[in-house]
């Protein structure tokens, strides 16, 4: 004796997801080139870092937010500018630094850098994303404090001791 074949029925969920799944199995994710207000990173390095009269284009000081273009514009430490020195004599070995006010600027992307958090060197890879910022901003002087549990005398309510 033949068994009926049973009737299937999909949901417009089921569907759905169905078509979802199918659809995602065939395209990859694709990702995106970093772009820094507007330029790729070959623009970026291509760039002088101060404006010049001769040159029309845009400088890498221009794009900077306004905090890091106003100490730039001031014009850089001497200590900064050693140390900017020093990242543009880099071959390729770590560059181990006090210099926690130093705005991130595109020549120090691809670097690896050791900055001081007061206690040690914190060791970080420069990412174009980290462009702006500053050096200090990536090693963290502040530990959170772990407390334990409330000692004796600590609360009234910790003098109480359960008979049981």
């Amino acid at each position: 004796m033949a068994r009926k074949k049973k009737k299937s029925f999909m949901t417009p969920k089921a569907s759905r997801r169905k078509a979802r799944k199918r659809l995602s199995t065939t395209t990859g994710r694709v990702k995106k080139e970093f772009t820094y207000r507007g330029y790729t990173m070959d623009e970026l390095s291509g760039m002088d870092l101060w404006p010049s009269e001769e040159s029309e284009g845009t400088s890498v000081i221009q794009l900077l937010p306004s905090r890091a273009r106003r100490s730039i514009g001031r014009g850089l430490s001497t200590e900064n500018e050693h140390f900017l020195n020093r990242m543009r004599r880099n071959s390729g070995r770590t560059i181990r630094t006090h210099r926690r006010d130093m705005p991130i600027l595109p020549e120090f992307v691809g670097k690896r850098i050791a900055i001081y958090n007061g206690q040690n060197f914190v060791e970080i890879d420069i990412k174009p994303e980290m462009i702006g910022h500053y050096l200090g901003e990536f090693a963290i002087t502040r530990r959170g404090v772990a407390h334990s549990g409330p000692g004796v005398g600590a609360t009234r309510s910790s003098k109480h001791v359960a008979l049981k």
